[in-house]
């Protein structure tokens, strides 16, 4: 299966792969395993969805920044890999959602990453997965998730 055509016929464009904004690797291979940092929602360089979600953003919104989020890993992922045809499967998401206290809908956030993967990659995409509120996330963004995928050699 051709992944990038599977993302334009759902209307998305893969971006150019995220450079670091530190002191540290986009991503790290370990034997078949690609260790990804965390991913924002930023295209062109810009946040597309900052704020807290419960205060700044609704839960529709914030599942459209995992999305964004989503297809930022997948650049990162093709950037590591060459190609996205190298993916054997997506083992974990670590989902955090920039929330208000006591917001309780973090799985319907990140739902929009995982949901994501699973449409581009089918079964591929299927994951561990954990989505948690925090209080804060770099550059007031509301999602940022952080992935783990196995590569086929």
């Amino acid at each position: 299966m051709d992944y990038e055509k599977i993302l334009a016929e759902m209307g998305f464009t893969l971006p150019p792969a995220p450079a670091p904004a530190g002191n540290y690797l986009p991503a790290r291979r370990s034997g078949r395993l690609l260790f990804l940092a965390g991913t924002l929602p930023l295209r062109d360089g810009q946040i597309t969805h900052a704020g807290q979600v419960g205060k700044d953003l609704d839960v529709p919104a914030a599942y459209a920044a995992a999305q964004v989020c989503a297809l930022n890993t997948l650049a990162a992922i093709k950037g590591a890999a060459g190609s996205l045809q190298d993916i054997e499967q997506v083992i974990l998401v670590n989902g955090f959602v920039n929330a208000v206290a006591g917001f309780a809908d973090s799985p319907a956030v990140i739902n929009g990453a995982s949901d994501l993967f699973v449409k581009v990659l089918g079964d591929r995409g299927r994951h561990a997965r954990a989505a948690v509120a925090v209080a804060g996330l770099p550059k007031n963004a509301a999602v940022e998730i952080q992935c783990v995928v196995e590569l086929r050699a």
